[in-house]
């Protein structure tokens, strides 16, 4: 389904060259099927002042992205100097699940990563951005840059509201997109702004399988298992179990979004990837690892993360008695980093053999290892 949304807002009296141009812009986008509306170029004052504050209160959890630099990326000026108007693209990528390999522990791969979805609406923004430039005008365009805060533009542009998740709500197709925007010194016609909300409902606030929902709108982004599993450092032990099988993303609060479960799937596509086997994660040398990660944000590009990942769904998920697991634990537990020493401890205990890690309590020093020798049969125990 596409649609240029919302048409030209009523103080938009603009000049009838500039409706025509509004108009042959959205219609190139919408012809390669992206939803796209319009917003004037201006600072997104209210947007930075809640960056900031969030970022004060440590809600983003080390975060950076759009909170690096919230003067920078509530700021189209800063992307094209004489900005005056911003095209915002939105692609669906809610399609069936394609099939998977057999796997001894597969990883589950959040939707929208299931192919380079940001490539593709960045291959399509091109259209628009085409239109603009045959006209003389100067274009940037920025999907998934951390440069502008994507969701605020669509909202400007009329593409829908924020959900209590905080993410982007189109009317009548809810939040399976991808968000760009064509940052532009044409002075394009901005459309209506959507109508909408959630009302009442509150679904994704239950469903997020670590409360991270702490307000309508706001995202604990130190409770959220999509950015934890980017995240440096230790996976939390109070959310390993939460992540259950998890290997990149979380979808939980969009799956139990009404208008999202009653949105159309389109076919699978070639290529996409639903799980991955996490014992290869494990078993590959780091260039192996990064190439299977593709296009993922995987911190520092280290492959240790992945494999810090991979072992908590590993304990997760594993069957015990599986010999390829077992040994993809052993495996673990001598490996030079430490990082993923300590959490192949808790995922032996997790398969209910600490007794794997016996070994490590004469030899091991490191005090993050240490610690989950210290609790490894308190972990077997609840299993």
């Amino acid at each position: 389904m596409t649609a240029a949304l919302g048409g030209v807002a009523g103080d938009d009296v603009g000049t009838q060259a500039d409706r025509v141009l509004t108009d042959r812009v959205l219609e190139a986008l919408t012809g390669v099927g992206l939803v796209a509306g319009v917003a004037r170029a201006e600072r997104f004052e209210g947007t930075r002042r809640d960056l900031e504050t969030r970022k004060a209160a440590g809600l983003h959890g080390g975060m950076a992205f759009t909170y690096r630099n919230p003067a920078r990326s509530t700021d189209p000026g800063r992307a094209l100097d004489g900005a005056q108007s911003l095209v915002v693209g939105a692609l669906g990528y809610l399609r069936d699940r394609p099939a998977s390999p057999a796997a001894v522990a597969p990883g589950r791969v959040a939707r929208y990563a299931w192919s380079d979805a940001y490539a593709e609406l960045t291959d399509r923004l091109g259209a628009g951005a085409a239109v603009l430039r045959a006209g003389g005008f100067r274009t940037v365009v920025l999907a998934d840059q951390n440069a502008l805060v994507d969701r605020e533009a669509a909202r400007r542009a009329g593409l829908g509201w924020y959900g209590r998740n905080a993410n982007l709500l189109l009317p009548g197709r809810g939040s399976w997109y991808v968000l760009g925007t064509i940052v532009t010194d044409a002075p394009l016609l901005a459309s209506s702004p959507s109508g909408g909300g959630c009302g009442s409902c509150t679904r994704c606030v239950p469903a997020c399988p670590t409360g991270a929902i702490v307000a309508s709108g706001v995202v604990d982004a130190r409770r959220c298992l999509a950015w934890l599993l980017q995240a440096t450092g230790v996976f939390p032990v109070a959310f390993r179990e939460a992540l259950g099988d998890r290997i990149y993303g979380c979808d939980d609060c969009q799956e139990a979004c009404p208008p999202n479960r009653a949105a159309s799937t389109g076919p699978a596509a070639e290529g996409d990837r639903a799980t991955v086997d996490v014992i290869d994660l494990l078993d590959d040398d780091d260039r192996c690892v990064l190439e299977r990660a593709g296009r993922w944000y995987v911190a520092q590009r280290n492959a240790r993360f992945l494999r810090r990942n991979a072992l908590v769904v590993l304990g997760n998920t594993a069957d015990p008695r599986d010999e390829r697991a077992v040994a993809a634990v052993s495996q673990a537990l001598r490996h030079a980093d430490p990082l993923v020493r300590a959490h192949a401890v808790w995922a032996a205990a997790r398969l209910g053999r600490p007794d794997l890690a016996d070994r490590l309590d004469a030899t091991e020093a490191d005090p993050m290892v240490r610690r989950e020798l210290l609790h490894r049969h308190e972990v077997a125990s609840r299993r």
